[in-house]
């Protein structure tokens, strides 16, 4: 827990020491913290006209540092509250370097107007709150100039960051939504960056995400960091949706930390609310003022209990929603008339439009009608305070409030319950101050609407729905009429809580997690590609490496036994491709190289027999492995063989009528049923829903062929049940025993496959290359299509550089003939 500051100390500077380069005797760990505004206050002197700066002692940015260690320095990169005049800029901004380790931004006036008021406040502000501009009176239409104002301002951050990073070793913290394409720039520059970001307010439905015309840009600028933070589970559930529904991206939860793979880059989400710094709270308690303050309440009041709101004037804070409510409870409880007194405090609004004003009308409308209705000459049921309230008296209204109430209709976090528990808890000093015994019992009551980030770590608040006008009305009057016991077991619960889960608690978990987050960045290569704000780094195994033709030509030509497999779908088909059959110059290459005596070709695939026996015809030397290699043909003369360990298909009749069940209540779900194996497919699915199905539909019918000879499988967009014993690995291993056992053991062996079941058979390949029987070992190519991951070593993009390369050894074929005896193999299909 962090421990108590005293205000009047509170550090003016956070010099770095001159240079903020590494030398060469060692490095000092650095944190950059990139946010919208600097932790800073500044006035011009009356004296001499210079500008005089000083931390804003209430900034989360400046009281997370508690989390780091001493050693740590920090630099601050961010706009000024105010405008500084261009001949200015640059004497302030080194001043502001050596004094506070803050870099300014210094935003032109009008970009800031329309990056920050316009895209920030217009735009995405609302749309993260759910406010849709489904007309002009409620909300602004997407405006490009605005995006591109928000654009140019984040490559202005991105470029400030530049000046100070030392990219190998620095860790970038980037805050919240003003800044969310800010990560693509940087990860740009530099492929290895320690790059974290965390989102403070909340994060949409897919449904009302998807209605912004950016939505793409925005998701990959925060799939360009290692870590992405978010308050609750609801913010990244819908975070992960949208990175499903409109990215394609699966995530999985690995030992408790949840993970996207982003082109071999595992991008990592961190839930964690973030905390108030007690200690800072508590140096306002001990503040002379904060007693004094909290008599004269008392004496305002005369034993009538306070009901605490302290909210900003903004559409979704739901003040009016609360005056509402209590005008139902006195409405329903005259006796508590005279009894209680709801003291809103209204924090200044943070922007300025015709919302704001409409909600502040609204406000002041209803409260008049209660004070009309209820109050009296010696009475107001309700006291608004619309003033710069100083931090001594929000503390003495937060000490004195039998309840605190937090109404909003959405917020990202809100604090306010937290500095409401500490202030109740109180401290030594102001309990002396007050001639309170130190043992006495603290109590607190929290009503907190469902829809604010803190809800979930507050289990011993009421909790309602800030819509429900009478739910409110009676919550209130459960929490001051609830027994003195009951209070201080809700409250003791909750002080545990909040004090063991400070700021500095959070910023210290996160910056673990964002250190483990980074950890294997300089184990992997790493390259760009993608244009603009489409970029994004590709992070793979040293050894894996793009398969250019010239480095494969030269092994095939010095080569006299190959043998070539290749899948069919994904690698000489493309994949969304709606024609399925091969075009005529896929046949012409693949009969080129059936051709060569030198060549067993093979292609292996996971679809039927009879369409890649038709699709195939004109190469009469090809070798078909169809269904994953359930039936494999040595040439076209040649007779089918059946795979013979799993001859039984009798598991069928169980499988058929659980897919169907699942096909009937999976709209968009079908069923393919091949002769040796059953598939059911959902990629005309709802995303999320498919996928939740995919995963019931695995574990029921896992259950219900515990004892039958087949296995189950679960492929991207599919469920598929085959035979036990039958995979593509097994096809390569049967073509190169027959190639060992005839005589000619092969000296070059390639294999292009795009996915899952195409990795058994890289590994079947490696693995039967080793063996004994083989003279000399024979130069292995297994080259998977596509960035990612794979037991492959070497990689091509997409099926037109597959058929590049094809084309590259059938050319080779073709100028250089031989007359050998050849023994055909070929495989590989499509899962």
């Amino acid at each position: 827990m962090t421990v108590p500051g005293i205000i009047s100390d509170m550090d003016s500077c956070s010099s770095n020491d001159g240079d903020s380069d590494v030398n060469s005797s060692g490095y000092r760990e650095r944190k950059i913290i990139v946010a919208n505004m600097l932790p800073l206050h500044a006035k011009r002197d009356g004296e001499t006209s210079k500008w005089r700066f000083s931390w804003d002692e209430d900034a989360l940015l400046l009281h997370l540092k508690d989390g780091f260690s001493p050693e740590t320095e920090v630099i601050y990169v961010g706009s000024l509250k105010v405008d500084i005049n261009v001949n200015e800029q640059e004497e302030v901004a080194q001043n502001l370097l050596e004094d506070f380790n803050c870099v300014p931004t210094f935003l032109p006036h009008d970009l800031q107007k329309k990056f920050y008021l316009g895209f920030c406040k217009q735009h995405l502000w609302p749309l993260f709150h759910y406010m849709l501009p489904m007309c002009p009176d409620h909300g602004d239409r997407f405006d490009r100039i605005l995006w591109q104002a928000y654009v140019s301002a984040n490559k202005i951050f991105a470029d400030k960051v530049m000046e100070v990073i030392n990219p190998d070793d620095d860790c970038v913290w980037i805050h919240d939504y003003h800044l969310m394409v800010l990560p693509t720039f940087l990860r740009k520059h530099f492929h290895r960056i320690k790059l974290g970001f965390f989102l403070h307010s909340p994060f949409p439905s897919s449904e009302i995400y998807r209605t912004l015309p950016v939505r793409d840009e925005i998701l990959r600028g925060l799939l360009n960091c290692d870590l992405i933070g978010f308050h609750t589970f609801d913010y990244a559930r819908h975070f992960l949706s949208c990175c499903s529904r409109m990215l394609g991206l699966d995530y999985e939860s690995k030992r408790g930390h949840i993970g996207l793979d982003y082109f071999g880059r595992t991008v990592f989400i961190k839930i964690l609310p973030v905390g108030i710094h007690v200690g800072r709270l508590e140096s306002v308690l001990n503040l002379s003022s904060t007693p004094a303050k909290i008599k004269e309440i008392q004496k305002q009041l005369e034993g009538k209990k306070l009901i605490l709101g302290i909210d900003d004037m903004d559409i979704f804070k739901g003040i009016s929603l609360k005056l509402m409510a209590m005008e139902q409870l006195l409405q329903q409880h005259p006796g508590l008339q005279g009894k209680i007194v709801l003291v809103q405090i209204v924090n200044p609004a943070r922007g300025f439009g015709k919302d704001v004003q409409e909600a502040k009308e609204e406000t002041y409308m209803t409260a008049k009608k209660i004070n009309d209705v209820y109050g009296s000459p010696n009475y107001q049921p309700v006291i608004l305070i619309d003033r710069p309230v100083p931090r001594y008296e929000k503390s003495a209204y937060y000490a004195l409030a039998e309840c605190c109430i937090v109404n909003a209709v959405r917020d990202g976090m809100n604090l306010v319950p937290y500095k409401y528990i500490v202030c109740r808890q109180g401290t030594p000093g102001m309990d002396e101050a007050l001639g309170v015994k130190p043992d006495s019992p603290r109590t607190s009551m929290l009503v907190v609407s469902e829809f604010i980030g803190c809800s979930p770590s507050l289990s011993g608040a009421i909790r309602v729905n800030p819509w429900d006008i009478d739910a409110v009305a009676e919550a209130i009057n459960t929490a001051i009429t609830m027994p003195e016991s009951e209070k201080q077991l809700r409250h003791d619960k909750h002080y545990r809580y909040v004090s063991t889960h400070d700021v500095a608690y959070w910023a210290r978990s996160f910056t673990m997690d964002l250190d483990r987050a980074c950890q294997d960045h300089f184990s992997k290569r790493c390259w760009g590609i993608g244009f603009g704000l489409g970029f994004r780094v590709v992070s793979l195994s040293p050894s894996f490496r793009r398969l250019s033709t010239d480095h494969i030509l030269l092994a095939y030509k010095r080569t006299n036994r190959r043998a070539i497999f290749l899948d069919y779908d994904g690698t000489v088909v493309p994949k969304a491709s709606i024609i399925k059959s091969p075009s005529p110059e896929v046949i012409s290459i693949i009969q080129t190289l059936c051709d060569d005596p030198k060549n067993t070709v093979f292609i292996v695939s996971g679809r039927g027999r009879t369409s890649l026996s038709e699709w195939l015809a004109p190469c009469k030397k090809l070798g078909i492995a169809a269904e994953h290699g359930y039936f494999i043909r040595w040439s076209k003369d040649s007779e089918w063989e059946t795979c013979p360990v799993s001859a039984d298909l009798e598991w069928k009749r169980i499988v058929e009528p659980v897919m169907n069940l699942y096909r009937e209540a999976t709209d968009g779900s079908s069923i393919e049923a091949k002769e040796s194996a059953l598939v059911w497919h959902h990629q005309d699915a709802d995303p999320d829903f498919g996928s939740c199905q995919a995963k019931e539909l695995l574990d029921h019918l896992e259950s219900v062929l515990a004892n039958e000879p087949a296995v189950v499988n679960r492929g991207q967009h599919i469920v598929e049940v085959k035979p036990l014993g039958v995979s593509k690995g097994l096809v390569a291993e049967k073509v190169l025993s027959r190639m060992v056992n005839g005589g000619e053991p092969p000296d070059l062996v390639m294999c292009v496959g795009d996915d899952k079941s195409d990795e058994d058979m890289f590994q079947s390949i490696l693995t039967s290359v080793s063996n004994p029987s083989l003279p000399v070992a024979p130069e292995i190519f297994a080259c998977t299509v596509g960035r990612k991951p794979s037991k492959a070593k070497y990689y091509l993009d997409d099926t037109a550089d597959v058929l590049k390369l094809l084309k590259g050894l059938a050319t080779a074929t073709i100028s250089k003939p031989r007359c050998l005896p050849r023994m055909q193999v070929s495989f590989e299909s499509n899962g």
